[in-house]
């Protein structure tokens, strides 16, 4: 059975609708640090997917998810909100902006691994301070990477999507099924962790 290394309900109900059996465990590791993160935002997520799924890992033979969920607007990451007040500055920055959505996936049986990413690119309308308020308000933004919810009320923020939408989403469902299917079958993309390193 699946291990999902995540407290995320939106990555659950991903999951469940793909009719895919698994198990929750939350992970030790904290969110990762991506506020003002710098580099390739690919291999920030990969590895902070990693990090979740090898806090879980140890002992276990079962194969153990990791994901990991950024935005990027101009070079600027955005995690979740620190806060109401961060969430506001959140969504003004990406008002009427295309911004991208990264979500980074882990995938580890004993010393075997893959990773994977998707990347979605995004685009808000223009919103208006009092929007922007009333949402904050509703109290959705505030464990969002990026401060929406596309699937729920932020759905109003959106203009156009290009790309997969469940990675907006939290969990990248074809990607993460393709991968599945390699890791099962022991194809020769999943690598090894270094010895003591699991």
């Amino acid at each position: 059975m699946l291990i999902l290394a995540s407290r995320s309900r939106r990555r659950q109900d991903l999951l469940e609708s793909a009719g895919i059996a698994f198990r929750v465990v939350p992970p030790e590791t904290e969110e990762a640090p991506t506020a003002g993160a710098a580099g390739r935002y690919a291999d920030l997520v990969r590895r902070a997917a990693l990090a979740k799924a090898k806090s879980v890992a140890r002992g276990r033979r079962d194969i153990v998810l990791g994901a990991d969920t950024i935005v990027v607007c101009e070079r600027r990451v955005f995690g979740k909100p620190a806060d109401r007040r961060d969430a506001r500055r959140m969504l003004a920055r990406l008002s009427g902006r295309w911004h991208r959505v990264y979500t980074g996936l882990a995938l580890l049986s004993g010393e075997r691994y893959m990773l994977g990413y998707e990347c979605t690119k995004v685009a808000f309308r223009p919103l208006a301070n009092r929007e922007i308020g009333r949402y904050v308000k509703t109290g959705e933004p505030l464990d969002k990477a990026g401060a929406y919810a596309i699937q729920g009320r932020g759905v109003f923020l959106v203009r156009a999507i290009r790309g997969c939408y469940t990675n907006v989403v939290g969990l990248p469902l074809p990607k993460l099924l393709e991968m599945l299917a390699e890791f099962k079958q022991g194809a020769g993309a999943a690598r090894r962790l270094p010895p003591g390193d699991c």
